[in-house]
């Protein structure tokens, strides 16, 4: 019994050591980085766009802590359109404002997974392609004003600097009557301050 209680205290005594930050100290993380995107159910391309925002963060305890920010997301989709019968590449460009709402569990010194939820709001929504060398573009007025998805990632901090790496997976669809959804794999990089 004791064994078990000493090897407990040393497990607890341990963890405590994981939290960069104090509990219930609250952080600010400007951040910028690359999206991947994607439809789910496509055959088209990725889109690299940018990410680049700021969440705050609050160590609730010192393995768990809550972030929520906003960020300025360009996401889509490379492919082709049919003009006058003929294939052309085109773009689909939708840029969001994605709220993620995460829950962060550190589970080494600085390293902490993630999971949780991201309601996005439209900004834009366009098709962009090149037909007998001129550039044209169109909105896209179907694409639906509101996303909703769940990341998934991890982080690594040390200094105060923040390499992220998040799954955005889409669980709307883009289209009514469509089955293709948002695929975004984000990676970022941010600086932690103190509030």
């Amino acid at each position: 019994m004791k064994k078990t209680l000493l090897v407990a205290a040393m497990m607890l005594s341990s963890v405590a050591m994981f939290a960069q930050h104090a509990v219930g100290s609250i952080t600010v993380q400007p951040k910028v980085g690359l999206n991947l995107a994607n439809f789910t159910k496509s055959e088209g391309d990725i889109r690299v766009g940018l990410a680049a925002g700021a969440e705050f963060e609050y160590q609730v305890t010192d393995m768990v802590s809550i972030s929520a920010g906003a960020l300025y997301s360009m996401q889509g989709a490379k492919g082709t359109e049919v003009v006058n019968g003929i294939n052309t590449p085109a773009t689909a460009k939708l840029n969001y404002i994605n709220i993620p709402i995460m829950a962060n569990v550190y589970v080494a010194k600085g390293f902490a997974v993630k999971l949780g939820i991201q309601p996005a709001f439209k900004i834009s929504s366009s098709l962009e392609g090149k037909a007998n060398g001129i550039k044209a573009s169109k909105d896209i007025d179907e694409i639906k004003s509101f996303d909703f998805s769940v990341p998934v990632g991890a982080s690594y901090e040390f200094n105060n600097f923040v390499v992220d790496a998040r799954y955005n997976w889409g669980l709307t669809e883009i289209i009514k009557e469509s089955s293709a959804k948002n695929s975004v794999f984000q990676i970022t990089l941010g600086y932690k301050f103190d509030l």
